[in-house]
């Protein structure tokens, strides 16, 4: 696949912020959203009078409670007045709507734009599954009573028999993202476990296990995205966005690989020849990858190239990817530890990436010196992946 993107302007991120990830929180879905925007501005040195297009990620209308969504967030956006464009693409959202922002830029539209993504899960009740179980195909999936985590239970059990990999090494995953996520101001789930915890945690559906999966969150995320002259005026240190990547697998999980992620690999491929990467395990410094369950970050770093087929365990369990290691995988704690209010969970992964790359992590920062950094995510129908990959 040889994709020829025309880029007018080079795209740099000059500014992030980030609110609490909590199971409730008190703010409504415009007040997460312009805390979020508020704290991005300030870092960058801007008002919302300098930005000239708002790009915003959110949820279904049904998660929020809030009917013509895209309109009644206009304000907490900073949207009023504005030229905007909603982004939903489920957990791919908060990256996605990243890539949303870059073209903006990259065409020469905008010099810059405030990329936003929020996420009020809670609205949903007594669980989102409830809403979760309305988006399968109503003749040949629905009836079977299908909900995400069952897929997911099926794609787990999958992967681990294909390569034979034990259910030890992927709780490792969860007590990695969870450990770090106690550096991490923003954190929901925060703790110190073992492996024995996870295994002993509530069946879900086996093998998933209660300590496998990220929590229920309210939360939203925030970039400020501007062209190459404008970063020359707002900062001596921009973090370039030099390669995006997005692609669709099958809406029907039946006719999907379930122990390779093939929508991972094609988007992954499509970013890395944007930023001229040929070897992305030698070339990509650390990676935030989608974690909403401990094993979809092994099965991740294997669609990105990081690892080879069924090799993510191992590197795992030889500390490869913990923060001091030599490929840090979620140094911030991913969505197992920090949490996963689905439509900001990626743009906080690009944020992080950002912060790491100024060296502005603080006890999360990765020990090793770090020039190039990779952000994904996954979602809709399980079968959409983007990536960012951003340079300092």
């Amino acid at each position: 696949m040889k994709m020829n993107i025309y880029r007018k302007s080079r795209v740099a991120c000059v500014g992030a912020g980030l609110t609490l990830f909590r199971r409730r929180l008190m703010e409504t879905s415009d007040e997460l959203m312009w805390l979020a925007a508020r704290q991005a501005l300030d870092e960058a040195g801007l008002t919302i009078e300098d930005i000239d297009c708002i790009v915003f990620g959110t949820a279904p209308d049904n998660f929020d409670g809030i009917h013509m969504q895209s309109e009644a967030l206009a304000d907490g956006a900073g949207a009023v007045n504005k030229p905007y464009t909603r982004v939903y693409v489920g957990g791919g959202t908060g990256v996605f709507s990243v890539i949303a922002g870059w073209w903006h830029v990259a065409s020469g539209l905008c010099d810059r734009v405030l990329v936003i993504a929020e996420e009020k899960m809670s609205h949903v009740q007594p669980h989102p599954q409830y809403l979760f179980h309305h988006i399968f195909d109503p003749v040949t999936e629905k009836p079977l009573g299908v909900n995400l985590i069952w897929i997911f239970a099926l794609e787990m059990h999958r992967y681990m028999y294909k390569y034979g990999i034990k259910k030890e090494d992927i709780a490792l995953v969860s007590v990695k993202n969870k450990r770090n996520a106690l550096d991490h101001p923003s954190a929901q789930v925060a703790a110190k476990i073992t492996v024995e915890d996870v295994l002993n945690s509530e069946v879900l559906v086996w093998p998933v296990q209660r300590l496998d999966i990220s929590p229920v969150s309210d939360g939203a995320g925030a970039l400020v995205l501007v062209s190459e002259s404008e970063a020359k005026k707002l900062t001596d240190e921009p973090i370039w966005i030099d390669g995006v990547g997005w692609s669709l697998d099958t809406m029907y999980w039946t006719n999907r690989d379930l122990a390779f992620p093939v929508y991972l690999y094609y988007a992954g491929k499509m970013a890395y020849e944007m930023a001229g990467i040929e070897n992305p395990r030698k070339e990509i410094d650390f990676a935030e990858v989608y974690d909403p369950f401990d094993y979809k970050e092994l099965h991740h770093m294997e669609g990105l190239q990081l690892a080879r087929k069924g090799e993510a365990p191992i590197l795992t369990r030889e500390g490869v990817t913990e923060r001091d290691g030599d490929l840090p995988i979620n140094p911030s704690g991913g969505l197992l530890g920090v949490g996963n209010p689905i439509a900001a969970a990626g743009i906080m992964k690009v944020a992080e990436v950002y912060w790491q790359l100024r060296g502005m992590a603080g006890k999360r920062q990765v020990k090793k010196d770090v020039v190039t950094g990779l952000a994904q995510a996954w979602g809709d129908l399980m079968q959409v992946g983007t990536v960012v990959i951003m340079r300092r």
